[in-house]
């Protein structure tokens, strides 16, 4: 089964992708949504994020408390990093252990950090999704951030172009979403003839 990473950086794109794969039938897991499951109350990820982070870092009901916690690693690095110690371990054993699980001639994992983990080679090709860097800032103040805080996080991740020039396939989200459902079909023709 061929394994195939969607990444990109955020606000590019990659749950509208990942949305249209799923609705063609294609296996899909995300990574954000490993992530969320593992910061909920009693988990070993969020005992250990207490642990490291203190219990600021939890809301009253147990979870992480995830702006509590934005604040800290987006402002320091040394703090992401510990804080990806924690998290990307989990997130990596549940798709491999996910992939193992199936039988088909694809699948994909959608996958936010795969540069940043440098995970790249666990998987047979990587989609990236890509689009402006200002409709990528625009995107982020559309979801409530401000215009510090989403310079900040794109300035975590590696930057949009050189995840292109990295990638095996690359899907731009700057047009319509027609024009990017065709990238989609087009991707699905291209990965069913490897």
């Amino acid at each position: 089964m061929l394994k195939v990473a969607l990444t990109g950086g955020i606000a590019t794109g990659k749950s509208y992708v990942l949305e249209q794969l799923r609705d063609r039938g294609v296996p899909a897991i995300d990574a954000d949504d490993i992530v969320h499951e593992s910061f909920e109350p009693g988990t070993p990820v969020t005992q250990a994020i207490a642990l490291e982070f203190g219990p600021y870092a939890l809301l009253p009901d147990g979870r992480v408390n995830r702006a509590a916690l934005a604040s800290i690693v987006f402002a320091d690095a040394a703090a992401r990093l510990r804080l990806e110690a924690i998290v990307h371990p989990v997130v990596y054993n549940e798709i491999r252990d996910w992939f193992a699980t199936l039988d088909r001639p694809f699948a994909v994992a959608s996958i936010p950090l795969l540069y940043e983990t440098f995970r790249d080679a666990d998987f047979d090709a990587v989609v990236v999704t890509a689009c402006r860097a200002d409709q990528q800032l625009e995107r982020l103040v559309a979801r409530g951030l401000s215009e510090k805080d989403a310079r900040l996080r794109m300035a975590a991740q590696i930057s949009t172009e050189e995840k292109a020039m990295r990638a095996d396939y690359v899907i731009w989200t700057s047009g319509t979403t027609q024009e990017t459902n065709a990238q989609v079909d087009d991707l699905l023709v291209k990965l069913s003839s490897i």
